[in-house]
């Protein structure tokens, strides 16, 4: 699995421009609640853009309730009408790029309880996902590599085995954002890398063993670090 990464303006641009094409769709056709939209292949398409971009623009959606997608079948216009749907996209696109110190704070908020499910809900399949980013971050990082995605990748498969579809969404949704103002403030320069293996370790230990408590301290400790540099930017 790769993460892609685009400039923080390059990637807010083309995020607006897709919502907003996706916007007019849904007036053009007249699609009403239940409605399917094109597939991702076809709106990429149209648009001109990535697949991968077309669907950070869906998820986007889907995270403020705007659409639904379903596996196997598809995505559809969520059971809202068309006068709030509008209203409602207009005010996302006119939302402000987070900086990087709320976007630290949401994280580690959103991880403290994504570590927590996790550790209650987790299944075998999600253990060794979670193990195979552990093993593939410590590699990058004794081989003195850059290990930023191996990071994210590691987090990102605790948010999929907390079971709640809300906040993997949101975790997919900030993660390029994530990625950018790490390389962009040196984030891996401050000596959390190393620091990072054995952290990593522990809150995978702890989900493994389903011990949310310890899980979620586990976590808080990981990020204490990381939010004490962030505040001295």
């Amino acid at each position: 699995m790769k993460i892609e990464v685009l400039t923080k303006s390059d990637n807010s641009s083309i995020q607006k421009n897709i919502i907003s094409k996706i916007k007019d769709l849904i007036n053009l056709k007249n699609l009403e609640p239940g409605d399917k939209l094109p597939s991702e292949r076809m709106l990429s398409e149209k648009f001109e853009v990535s697949r991968s971009n077309v669907r950070e623009a869906i998820q986007r959606l889907e995270f403020y309730g705007l659409l639904k997608s379903i596996p196997q079948s598809g995505t559809f216009v969520a059971n809202i009408g068309v006068i709030a749907l509008n209203g409602m996209i207009k005010d996302i696109l006119r939302l402000d790029d987070p900086d990087f110190k709320s976007l630290v704070e949401t994280r580690i908020l959103l991880e403290l309880k994504t570590a927590s499910l996790a550790a209650t809900r987790r299944t075998d399949e999600d253990i060794v996902i979670m193990q195979e980013a552990l093993s593939a971050y410590k590699d990058k990082v004794d081989n003195g590599e850059d290990a930023i995605q191996e990071d994210l990748l590691f987090h990102l498969a605790i948010a999929k085995a907390s079971g709640n579809s809300t906040m993997n969404n949101f975790m997919l949704i900030i993660t390029p954002e994530i990625i950018t103002n790490f390389q962009k403030h040196h984030v891996c320069d401050a000596g959390l890398t190393k620091r990072g293996i054995t952290d990593h370790q522990a809150i995978f230990d702890a989900i493994k063993e389903r011990n949310p408590k310890l899980a979620k301290q586990k976590m808080k400790e990981h990020f204490k670090e990381l939010y004490s540099y962030c505040y001295n930017i």
